[in-house]
């Protein structure tokens, strides 16, 4: 009789999680879709990234998130070109993406999940690459850059059909694209220095659509999938963070070796 008490408890309980877990994301849903296009994405001073003006001063949506690295801020940004996302989190994230989009397959780009037919044959394995090459060979190319500090990419996309296409647009192309029917979307990653040995990592993710159509579309379709775009951006900043600050340890590591045998 106890164990059956405890199953029913047990039940409950996970019952009542999941409801609430339902509950906060219908809700998280509904201020998305109506805060879409505020003011309040719109910056200012000391935020907002002149680069990324250039491609897109206007916008309906920005994603900004930042984090304080114990690295030098050479480091910090070539781990950012360097880091693979290997997170079980990520994974979890573009698996419900793929149940969303009604997909039998998918495969992750960037902020977004492409739907591939499990009838389709499979491509052999091939090494992972890195988060910044992958979005690159799939679409998305570099509008502008700053060497050791900022890149900034760019690309076109109708992310709410179940198979989108990347489209790679000419950086001196880019802000005049108006083509109906597509969302803008450009994308930085930047490292600034604090100290010597600290540094800051930031990543700015920014989206337009090209006719009210279109936004529309996307405004259903951000609704939905925001709250995963924030833990992919959170996830990629933490990896960054790790892997800067292990190759930091690790030459620390050289260092004290060195200096013990001169």
């Amino acid at each position: 009789m106890k164990a059956k008490h405890y199953a029913r408890l047990v039940g409950g309980v996970l019952a009542s999680g999941a409801a609430i877990a339902v509950a906060s994301y219908a809700a998280l849903a509904g201020i998305t879709w109506y805060d879409y296009g505020s003011a309040k994405y719109q910056v200012n001073g000391d935020e907002s990234d002149s680069l990324l003006d250039i491609y897109m001063p206007e916008y309906e949506v920005a994603e900004r998130h930042r984090i304080r690295v114990d690295a030098p801020v050479e480091t910090t940004f070539a781990a950012a070109g360097e880091m693979k996302m290997q997170s079980k989190l990520l994974q979890a994230i573009f698996k419900l993406r793929e149940v969303a989009l009604g997909c039998s397959e998918s495969i992750s780009r960037g902020d977004f999940t492409i739907c591939r037919k499990a009838a389709q044959p499979r491509k052999e394995a091939t090494p992972q690459r890195s988060f910044l090459a992958d979005v690159k060979a799939n679409g998305w190319g570099v509008l502008a850059e700053i060497p050791g500090r900022e890149i900034v990419l760019g690309t076109v996309t109708q992310p709410w059909v179940p198979s989108p296409v990347f489209r790679t647009i000419p950086a001196d192309e880019f802000l005049a694209f108006h083509e109906p029917g597509y969302v803008k979307i450009v994308f930085t990653m930047c490292a600034d220095p604090v100290s010597t040995g600290e540094s800051v990592a930031s990543t700015e993710t920014r989206v337009a659509t090209t006719d009210p159509v279109a936004r529309a579309k996307f405004r259903r379709y951000w609704s939905l999938v925001s709250p995963g775009v924030v833990l992919v951006r959170r996830t990629l900043l933490r990896s960054l963070k790790a892997e800067a600050e292990r190759q930091v340890r690790e030459l620390n590591g050289e260092y004290q070796t060195a200096e013990f045998w001169q």
